[in-house]
């Protein structure tokens, strides 16, 4: 399966962020919500997957002091066989946007890459959240490839490979130390942060600004919850 989705959101003249452009094929389907000023729109897998074959894209599009809260309902099952997905965000000048996608689990037979490109104006923020679940009960997880690349103003933020499903590598203490759940929200914002770590999460500060916080656990509840603790913390106040 070949699917694409396009979303676009911008300033009206009355100053609230509305969509201008939606555009989705099943699996990829975006759904609009009612949000005060902001833009609030709910990702939904419409059919099971990503399976072997697929290729799924998600562009993003956010004008100038727009604000877009995109929010996934429930979480992705990569099935088994080689699949790819790809989400793309072009964010403006002093816009604000939360990527938020529901946890991801990596089943036993799946092959999949993942790839996010997010291009920055100077004064402009996102905040994106990953809960990746290896494998499903008493199941050893598939393989699995993600690759992080933000800029901002021209310039590299983060530059970001992960790969699951390697036992040795995720047993390893620089790997995931043998927990089942990896937990990752980045905020790449222009602020400064400062390094912190605790049992089983860190916080690690970007050289260009913002941070990535990471949370290691055995469930997904726990490294959400954790999760959140963490960044509650951390975060300032452009939250939407």
């Amino acid at each position: 399966m070949r699917a694409r989705a396009d979303l676009a959101v911008e300033v009206d003249r009355h100053g609230n962020t509305v969509v201008g452009t939606l555009r989705c094929q099943a699996p990829l389907t975006l759904v609009p919500a009612r949000a005060n000023g902001s833009a609030l729109v709910h990702l939904v897998a419409s059919a099971a997957g990503p399976l072997g074959g697929d290729d799924l894209a998600l562009t993003v599009r956010v004008g100038s002091g727009a604000r877009l809260r995109l929010v996934g309902v429930a979480a992705t099952v990569l099935l088994s066989g080689a699949s790819r997905s790809a989400v793309t965000f072009e964010i403006g000048a002093g816009a604000v946007v939360e990527y938020l996608p529901g946890p991801t689990v990596v089943t036993e037979r799946a092959e999949h890459e993942a790839s996010l490109v997010a291009t920055l104006a100077r004064d402009a923020r996102l905040r994106t959240r990953e809960v990746l679940v290896l494998g499903r009960a008493g199941e050893p997880p598939g393989r699995l490839d993600t690759r992080t690349s933000v800029t901002r103003d021209g310039r590299p933020v983060l530059r970001q490979r992960l790969l699951v499903g390697d036992p040795a590598l995720d047993r390893s203490l620089p790997g995931l130390a043998g927990r089942r759940v990896l937990a990752t929200e980045s905020d790449f914002s222009p602020d400064e942060a400062e390094a912190a770590s605790g049992q089983w999460w860190s916080r690690s500060p970007l050289a260009a600004g913002g941070s990535v916080v990471t949370v290691l656990a055995d469930d997904a509840a726990t490294a959400t919850r954790r999760l959140a603790e963490v960044a509650e913390k951390t975060s300032g106040d452009e939250s939407l």
